[in-house]
């Protein structure tokens, strides 16, 4: 009797304009391990992202108009529920998240719901300053008080999702600035489901340029300040509801 295959991972990839990148990262990703399948978020870009991700063998999603990386992690995650995938986990398209590091992440969904992919964890050499520096302190103190457990990096893109994590961000996954991070998570976990995080190392964008100035900082910090305390008034999933659609999965 054969053993039963491994289960297949979906990797969701949310891009826009990433055309110069996204397929070299999807070609990454599917070289790393045999059990992951890519889907490519394609959030409404006017580049040829669709065709480079196709090309390099990635499944795409075209959505009509920019919805933001909330909105293209809403579609992945209904995605992956039509499909029947237990674990799912999100991977930049620009190739700042390095695919080695895909199976370590997963790794911590075998004692917790969403497993984070932390660059302040003593690991890599990725550095903030500023006001920057100062929300993300801030918002890693409020978040692993929440979760009771420490978090670092808990504005990191990189993480994944078990099955019980992807129901309740189907009935709450916000797509508004910083909601596909902070509120997504302050709602996963006020709703029952268990974090943890696991020690990554950042790359350098592989294409595109990066956003981040002066300016820009200051900006951040007032928007990730007012994005916790909008996500602490959010309504949490009733526990029943996730367990009830995960013992039916």
């Amino acid at each position: 009797m054969e053993p039963n295959p491994s289960p297949r991972i979906l990797v969701i990839m949310p891009a826009w304009n990433e055309a110069e990148a996204v397929g070299n990262t999807v070609r990454e990703v599917l070289h790393t391990n045999a059990r992951y399948d890519v889907l490519v978020v394609n959030d409404g870009s006017t580049d040829n992202t669709a065709e480079e991700a196709v090309a390099a063998g990635a499944t795409v999603l075209n959505l009509p108009f920019n919805l933001g990386v909330g909105g293209a992690m809403r579609a992945g995650f209904k995605y992956a529920r039509r499909l029947g995938y237990a674990q799912v986990i999100q991977v930049d398209s620009d190739g700042q998240h390095d695919p080695r590091s895909i199976d370590e992440v997963l790794a911590g969904l075998a004692h917790a719901d969403i497993s984070i992919g932390a660059r302040f964890a003593d690991r890599g050499e990725y550095k903030v300053n500023g006001p920057r520096k100062w929300a993300m302190q801030l918002l890693a103190k409020v978040i692993s008080s929440l979760a009771k457990t420490k978090l670092t990096d808990v504005t990191s893109g990189f993480r994944a999702a078990n099955h019980r994590a992807i129901t309740q961000y189907l009935d709450h996954y916000p797509a508004e600035y910083l909601g596909d991070t902070i509120d997504s998570l302050v709602v996963a976990i006020r709703s029952g489901c268990t974090v943890t995080q696991v020690p990554v190392e950042m790359r350098a964008r592989q294409g595109g340029k990066p956003s981040h100035n002066p300016a820009k900082a200051a900006i951040y910090l007032g928007r990730s300040v007012f994005a916790l305390l909008f996500a602490l008034t959010r309504k949490p999933t009733a526990p029943a509801v996730i367990a009830a659609d995960t013992i039916g999965a």
